[in-house]
C-alpha cells in the first residue's frame, strides 16, 4: 500500500514539473471569459434562441415572407426580405416583436409570431459537466431542472470520482462563485437533501479521487 501511494505521489510530482516547464517556455493564451446567463433564479427563466435552433417565423396573411429558418453559427438567420436579423439572445416574443418593426417598411402592419420547433439555446444557458462524469457534456437547460436530472443525464459518476468534492460554479452579479455540491451522497446513498437547484450557464466540475 505505501509502495502504491509512493507511486501516485511520484507521478503528481512529474505532473507538476512538467506543467512548470510547460508555462515557463510557452507564452500563455488570456483565460476565457465566462459570460453569465439572464437567468439569476429558477423563476425568472425563458427561454433564449441559440444558434442551431429551427425557428417557424409565420407573418398573418403573407405566406411568401413566412418559412422555417435554422439559426446559423453567428446567431443571425437570413429571410426573404430582409438579411442577416439577429435572433440568438432573444425570446421567441422579442423576435417577433423585433422582425414585425423590420417588416413594416415593406409591409402595412405585419403581425409576426415565432415558434422555435427544434432547441439548443445560447451556449451561455447550458449546463457544462466536466471531470469524471460517466458521459461529460454541454447539457441543454430545461426549466426546473436540478442536479440529479443533470446527473442522470450524464449518466452518472466514474468508479474513480470523488462526487462529494465536486464544485458547481456559477456567475452571480458580475463574480464566480463556487459551491461544493454532494453528487455521490445524492446518486449512491440516496440523500435528496443533497439535491440542488441548477441554473442556465452553470458549470459541474467532478474531480477524480486518488484513493
Amino acid at each position: 500500500m505505501e509502495i502504491h501511494v509512493s507511486e501516485k505521489l511520484k507521478i503528481v510530482i512529474l505532473l507538476l514539473l512538467t506543467q512548470f516547464l510547460f508555462s515557463c517556455s510557452s507564452p500563455r493564451l488570456p483565460s476565457a471569459t465566462l459570460h453569465p446567463s439572464t437567468t439569476t433564479d429558477v423563476a425568472s427563466y425563458k427561454y433564449l434562441i441559440g444558434a442551431g435552433d429551427v425557428l417557424n417565423i409565420f407573418v398573418w396573411r403573407n405566406p411568401e415572407v413566412s418559412g422555417t429558418f435554422v439559426v446559423r453559427p453567428d446567431g443571425m438567420i437570413t429571410t426573404s426580405l430582409v438579411e442577416d436579423i439577429q435572433v440568438s439572445g432573444k425570446t421567441p416574443t422579442q423576435l417577433a416583436r423585433s422582425i414585425e418593426e423590420i417588416l413594416a417598411t415593406y409591409l402595412r402592419d405585419p403581425v409576426v409570431t415565432v415558434t422555435v420547433n427544434e432547441f439548443t439555446g445560447p451556449i451561455t444557458e447550458q449546463i457544462r459537466v466536466i471531470g469524471e462524469a460517466a458521459q461529460p457534456q454541454a447539457v441543454n437547460y430545461k426549466q426546473n431542472m436540478t442536479l440529479l436530472d443533470v446527473m442522470i443525464l450524464v449518466g452518472g459518476l466514474t468508479e474513480f470520482a470523488d462526487g462529494n468534492d465536486a464544485t458547481l460554479v456559477r456567475i452571480e452579479n458580475g463574480k464566480q462563485m463556487e459551491y461544493q455540491v454532494l453528487i455521490e451522497d445524492l446518486l449512491k446513498n440516496g440523500e435528496i437533501s443533497a439535491n440542488v437547484d441548477v441554473l442556465p450557464g452553470d458549470i459541474i466540475v467532478i474531480p477524480e479521487t486518488w484513493f
